[in-house]
């Protein structure tokens, strides 16, 4: 799936208290693509992902994924739209306490009154080296391990696309790089395109596309 968007923009305010907090970004995700988007705090860098991601509508500007304008969708279709075809990953694991690593990790499909794929969830946990603790609990897990569960969680319904807000922003430097090397690896074995959003250059040099977004602004990095 080809995800384009085009002259992005989205205006707070108005007025003197007019906030441009992304101004005419434009970008092409193709399959398999790995992205990463750095820039500093208040750079405009997560309002970019949630407006690639259909969380937040733009104030001008288009997003196609395959040719089709998820903007002219309703509230309610947007929603499952994001259910079924992008997956979220941040830098709060948001992992429910309660159940455990299995039952987070299969949570977004039971919402959607569907079962898991025990084959691809077995392949899933494997390839995320979390195979041996689906039956702990989130505060019986590392930092590292609970993301990975949230990894998989975010790739359960087997989507086309993964958002990572600073996927790496609550962890250990050996623990990040771990994460993004596993990012890496499921992208090249899933074929999925994965948009990366961090602060750090090191999570960002990983990447093999790589833009910058300073003050609503974003730039493709290109080498030489």
């Amino acid at each position: 799936m080809v995800i384009e968007g085009k002259e992005l923009s989205k205006i707070y305010g108005s007025g003197e208290n007019r906030v441009v907090a992304l101004d005419k970004a434009s970008l092409i995700i193709a399959p398999g693509d790995l992205i990463s988007i750095m820039g500093p705090s208040g750079s405009g860098k997560s309002t970019l992902l949630h407006l690639l991601s259909g969380l937040d509508r733009p104030t001008s500007g288009t997003l196609t994924y395959d040719g089709k304008d998820i903007y002219s969708l309703s509230d309610k279709e947007l929603s499952a739209f994001r259910r079924r075809r992008v997956g979220f990953i941040f830098q709060q694991f948001h992992l429910l306490p309660v159940l455990t690593a299995r039952e987070n990790i299969i949570m977004p499909l039971l919402l959607d009154k569907r079962q898991p794929d025990e084959g691809y969830l077995e392949h899933l946990t494997e390839l995320l080296g979390i195979s041996d603790r689906l039956s702990h609990l989130p505060h019986e897990l590392s930092g590292g391990q609970q993301q990975r569960v949230a990894i998989a969680r975010a790739l359960i319904t087997k989507p086309d696309v993964i958002f990572a807000d600073e996927p790496t922003g609550n962890l250990d430097s050996k623990s990040g790089g771990e994460v993004m090397e596993l990012l890496k690896t499921v992208g090249e074995d899933t074929g999925k395109a994965l948009v990366v959003i961090t602060h750090d250059s090191r999570v960002a040099a990983m990447a093999r596309r790589r833009f910058t977004i300073v003050d609503g602004v974003l730039s493709e990095v290109t080498e030489g």
